[in-house]
């Protein structure tokens, strides 16, 4: 019936979760027409500061462009980009994209939001030279990462060759 009715649209599976549409229609109408061009700007903004912040601690190939909400960075020589990123956790934050684009080697994308403090992408970059100084003195402690949540760190290997699925998939 909604289909029929003008300025109405029919949500499909093949559309998506409904839930996160909604969500993200919320989040539209929360910000209005002055708001969206707003947090696009702090989006590009943040992740430009964060990138600039990060380049004596990450390699950084394509430092001199501007980013938009996004940047690309390599792990330093001796370290790995999984390794990082599980060392975040334990500094409670959320890990970053990691190996994704392929266009660095042991790529790291940071992503910051429109929303993000100064004050927590300052501390993403402390977290970052505490890690990278840990990795100087201890490589082990790296390798051991996490070890403040209550998973340690899985056997991704044996977990791609060895599936355990929870659900009948054919």
């Amino acid at each position: 019936a909604l289909a029929e009715e003008p300025g109405h649209i029919q949500v499909r599976s093949f559309q998506g979760n409904f839930l996160v549409v909604v969500r993200a229609l919320a989040y539209l109408l929360t910000l209005g027409r002055e708001g969206i061009p707003e947090a696009a700007q702090n989006a590009v903004l943040n992740a430009n500061y964060l990138k600039k912040r990060l380049e004596k601690v990450l390699d950084i190939p394509y430092a001199a462009r501007l980013c938009a909400h996004e940047f690309v960075a390599s792990a330093p020589q001796g370290t790995r980009a999984l390794d990082i990123a599980k060392a975040l956790l334990d500094r409670g934050f959320h890990a970053p994209t990691i190996y994704f684009p392929l266009i660095v080697h042991e790529c790291i994308m940071a992503e910051p939001t429109e929303t993000e403090s100064k004050e927590t992408l300052d501390s993403f970059v402390q977290a970052l030279e505490e890690i990278m100084l840990v990795a100087k003195s201890n490589p082990q402690a790296l390798l051991d990462a996490p070890v403040t949540l209550p998973a340690r760190r899985m056997d991704e290997t044996a977990a791609a060759r060895n599936m355990i699925l929870t659900e009948d998939m054919a």
